[in-house]
């Protein structure tokens, strides 16, 4: 019985406690460490993609696509001031001609709308009155003539006589009286008869000025008086553009000064002039003052009483590139604007020039060049070094759609 207990004993595995005790610390630390790894290269995978991902969407830079009216092309013109104005244009030279003696009309050979050169004959009067008077004025200047030469020849005796003592001082000093009279009458008679010739030329009424002939005041058969209208007639090759401008602007406005206008009626054409001269007193409760707009009107296009509306050129600068007021950027105090260059904005410090508030314009003196493409409009987060796209020209969408038609085709 115990040989055989020893036998199966001995055929059992042996476990030792103190054994097992001696290897237990080195394993648990394999497994921890095995264990601390794992989570490690977790941490370290999980990091690198998310600096991966965090990489990426700093590559990923939106990129702003601009309209049309976004951005513009740059232009060098000129750049002015100006004051709106507006008035009635009336000829320079305009004459109305009034009777100057009375009589009848005779003929008016001249009608409206007819050019006449100065002293053209335009219209006749009833001379036969006046012939008749100027021939009573010359009788009476023939008497008097003739009372002169008797009174001449009385002195000449009474000088004689006197010499010889025949008669006295007194007497020959009224012969000497005579003869002053009579040359009064002489002198007074030929004034007489000069004024009886004019009023004769008087019934041939003839143009004062070379123009044209705007209105007949009376027609043949019909009494004239003294100082009845004729007929009137303007020059037309200066005109005047009478523009009532406010008073507070005068000061900006000085003779010589350029104006542009336009005319109703002319859809095509403008007009030019300049400041002649302006009124010194202002109308009354219109604080308003006329400015006198010279026309060279040479052609005879503009007409009495046709409306203008132009402006007055204030200042003008020489050309330059102009932008758009709506461009201007205040950095650091300095005016910047926003080119396009290579499909990114770039900041360019600018200095200005003149500046029209009215059609929202500036000149650049120095810091751009015409051609350039510059941001009118200010867009929420397009700054200095701002990706943009501009929009496909006309051309590039004729190819891109003859291409596409091209490939439908085929």
């Amino acid at each position: 019985m115990k040989n055989h207990f020893q036998t199966d004993k001995a055929a059992q595995p042996n476990h030792n406690p103190g054994r097992l005790k001696r290897w237990l610390p080195p394993l648990t630390g394999l497994v921890l460490a095995g264990v601390l790894g794992g989570v490690w290269m977790l941490h370290s995978n999980n990091a690198a993609a998310s600096k991966a991902d965090g990489s990426d969407a700093a590559k990923k830079v939106v990129v702003q696509e601009l309209a049309a009216t976004d951005y513009a092309t740059v232009e060098e013109r000129e750049l002015a001031l100006t004051l709106p104005i507006s008035g009635a244009l009336n000829p320079l030279n305009q004459a109305t001609v009034k009777s100057k003696v009375a009589a009848g009309v005779l003929t008016t050979p001249v009608p409206e709308g007819v050019r006449v050169e100065r002293g053209q004959v335009v219209m006749r009067l009833d001379s036969g009155d006046l012939q008749a008077h100027l021939d009573t004025q010359l009788a009476a200047q023939e008497d008097a003539k003739a009372k002169l030469a008797l009174a001449l020849k009385n002195q000449e005796s009474n000088q004689t006589l006197l010499r010889q003592k025949f008669i006295s001082q007194t007497a020959y000093d009224t012969a000497e009286s005579n003869v002053d009279v009579a040359k009064a009458a002489l002198k007074s008679a030929a004034s007489q008869v000069e004024i009886a010739r004019r009023a004769l030329d008087d019934a041939t009424v003839r143009a004062p000025i070379d123009g044209i002939i705007s209105k007949r005041f009376v027609l043949a058969g019909e009494k004239a008086s003294p100082d009845t209208p004729l007929f009137a007639m303007v020059d037309l090759r200066q005109m005047v553009l009478e523009a009532q401008v406010p008073t507070s602007e005068i000061p900006r406005v000085h003779e010589g000064q350029a104006v542009s206008f336009d005319v109703e009626g002319f859809a095509d054409r403008h007009f030019a002039g300049h400041v002649a001269r302006i009124n010194p007193a202002a109308e009354a409760g219109s604080r308003t003052l006329t400015v006198y707009v010279a026309v060279n009107n040479e052609d005879g296009a503009l007409r009495g009483g046709m409306f203008a509306k132009g402006s007055i050129t204030l200042e003008k600068a020489a050309a330059a590139p102009l932008v758009p007021l709506t461009a201007l950027r205040q950095e650091h105090g300095a005016n910047t604007i926003l080119k396009i260059e290579n499909n990114k904005l770039v900041a360019q410090a600018v200095k200005l020039g003149l500046r029209n508030e009215d059609v929202g314009m500036v000149a650049v003196t120095s810091g751009l060049t015409a051609g350039a493409r510059i941001l009118v409009v200010k867009l929420d987060g397009l700054k200095d070094g701002s990706p943009v796209k501009l929009p496909p020209s006309a051309t590039d969408k004729l190819l891109s759609n003859t291409a596409a038609s091209l490939q439908q085709k085929g």
